[in-house]
Formats: structure tokens, C-alpha cells, sequence
């Protein structure tokens, strides 16, 4: 199905279609038929999004007689378009924060959420011992998903954030500013150099994927920006080592690391720490699907005293 028809058929049925509950029926169909994985979700929440009611009074509303909002049909041929509802809405939720999104920032995606517990977990322990101020940095915060729900849910831990891309910097900045959170412009290879050997967490979601693995979603395809995809090299693991390595250096003796990866990088991640000598207790996380979303690791105290 073309743009232009996808265009035409959203336009022809702001004409006719009147009643909510009908649009928000033809919207689902649309987006079904342009490949979207959850049409009727995103067309519900792309109705919410003009009138602001909430998923629960949206649906209580479709069973009455309540119109369509204005501009409708034209978000929903944006979205059949394949262009992501976070850039339609400018809106990404994670955890419990709304996140400022658009174009030239990767969207946080739910699996991430279960790499975030893994840290909040690390640090709840940590305060329980004693420790006043736990500090934790995330290395490549694009959105500044991560870094902020830390400093949202942890509020005793002091959180820092680096991010490379101007763009997604900007973004960070406007998500992470309420919030606290320490965000500085910087390559996660060699930033913080200042403050090595002083954090108790290190997190990181870097790049991952092989040069050569196109994403089959057009919305990731299309519209994440590339730096934040491809991970460097032909497998994908220049950046996921990189991380690693400045999370040896930057962590305290027995601090505390933790990184996202896909699926089938678990095993590799894994051999690596284990071959870098820097590690002990290395773990492979599984997220809410099942799937080996993280791995976790302690800096081993013979590395940090070196």
C-alpha cells in the first residue's frame, strides 16, 4: 500500500467517518493493513493524543456517541506511514516517566525497563549497607530513559549520564534536567576519565547491531538514528567491548556493572568479560519475554586495586 493512498483513504474518511468509536475502528483497520504491529493500541492512543482523556475515559467514550477530534485521519496516515507513534506523539513512556522523543534520538523500548530493575535493585542494596549516596553513571543515555528513572526511583543515588549525538544530547537535556541527573556530551570510550574508580553502577544500552543487520521494522530502519543501532565492526561488538572496559575503569573495587545487549549476544558478552580478567559473579539477565536481554558483572577487587 502507497503513502499516497494510505493519504487518501485517511483524508476521505475524515469525510465520512463522524463517530469516535467508528474512527478509531477504521484507524485499526488502516494501520493493520500497513503492517503496524499493534493497530488498534496505536490507534486508540493516537485518538487520546488529540484529547488528552486517558486510555480508560477514551473507551468509555466510544461506547457513547462522542466525535472524532479534528486531525485524526491525518496522524493515523502519518502512522501507516511507518513513521513511529513517539515522533507522531513526541512522547515515549517508560517505566514511570514520559519521555520528550523525536527524530535523532533511539526510542526506549519496554525490554529496557527490566535492565533499569537491575540497577534500582543494586542500589536499593547498596543504600541498605550504609551507603549514603550510591553513584551510578549511564554510558550512551540517548533519550536519558535509563538515567532518568534511576534518579526518579532512587532518589538517594547521585546519577550521571553521557551521551555522544548532538541530537539525542538535546533530548537527554530536556528529559534529565528535572530530574537531577548529571549529563555531560562525551563519547562513552573515554569520558569521566576525572572521575574513575569512583561509582558503585555502571549501566549501559550501547549500540549493538552488525553492520550488516538491517532492522526489519521501518520504524527502527527508518527512523532510530544509525549511531544508536550499530554497535561497530562486522559483529556489532566494538561499542558493547568499549563499555565494558570504561566500566572497569570508572566502577569502585566490587562496583557493580550491567549491560543490554540482543538476544543472541549473551554468550559472546559473557566469554568477553570473562576473558578481559576485569570480572567476577558474571550473570545473563532474561527480560519480561523470556529472552537474554543484560548481563551483569562485578569488578573484581584484584583489577581495581591496579
Amino acid at each position: 500500500m502507497t503513502s499516497e493512498h494510505n493519504n487518501n483513504t485517511a483524508h476521505d474518511s475524515a469525510e465520512t467517518v463522524q463517530s469516535l468509536a467508528d474512527a478509531v475502528r477504521w484507524a485499526a483497520a488502516l494501520l493493520g493493513e500497513a503492517g503496524v504491529p499493534s493497530p488498534r493500541v496505536d490507534a486508540e492512543l493516537l485518538a487520546d493524543h488529540l484529547l488528552g482523556v486517558g486510555l480508560g475515559r477514551l473507551r468509555a467514550m466510544m461506547l457513547g456517541d462522542a466525535p472524532a477530534p479534528a486531525g485524526y485521519a491525518e496522524l493515523v496516515a502519518e502512522r501507516a506511514r511507518r513513521i513511529p507513534l513517539q515522533h507522531i506523539t513526541g512522547i515515549a513512556h517508560f517505566r514511570y516517566l514520559q519521555l520528550a522523543v523525536g527524530p535523532g534520538v533511539f526510542i526506549p523500548r519496554p525490554e529496557t525497563e527490566s535492565v533499569v530493575q537491575l540497577v534500582i535493585d543494586r542500589l536499593h542494596a547498596l543504600v541498605r549497607a550504609g551507603v549514603l549516596r550510591p553513584k551510578v553513571v549511564d554510558l550512551g543515555t540517548g533519550s536519558g530513559a535509563i538515567a532518568g528513572s534511576v534518579a526518579h526511583e532512587v532518589p538517594e543515588a547521585e546519577v550521571h549520564a553521557v551521551e555522544y549525538s548532538e541530537f539525542a544530547h538535546a533530548w537527554a537535556a530536556k528529559n534529565l534536567q528535572p530530574l537531577g541527573v548529571r549529563l555531560i556530551r562525551g563519547d562513552l570510550r573515554d569520558a569521566l576519565q576525572e572521575l574513575n574508580g569512583t561509582f558503585d553502577v555502571v549501566v549501559s544500552n550501547p549500540p549493538y547491531i552488525p553492520a550488516e543487520a538491517i532492522p526489519n521494522e521501518p520504524e527502527v530502519a527508518l527512523h532510530d538514528p544509525p549511531e544508536a543501532l550499530y554497535g561497530g565492526g562486522a559483529d556489532g561488538m566494538e561499542l558493547p567491548t568499549a563499555a565494558a572496559a570504561s566500566a572497569a575503569r570508572l566502577l569502585v573495587p566490587g562496583g557493580y556493572f550491567v549491560m543490554e545487549h540482543a538476544e543472541v549476544q549473551a554468550v559472546w558478552i559473557s566469554a568477553m568479560l570473562t576473558r578481559s580478567g576485569h570480572w567476577t559473579d558474571i550473570t545473563t539477565h532474561l527480560d519480561l519475554n523470556g529472552k537474554e536481554r543484560a548481563t551483569s558483572a562485578v569488578l573484581a577487587l584484584a583489577r581495581a586495586q591496579q
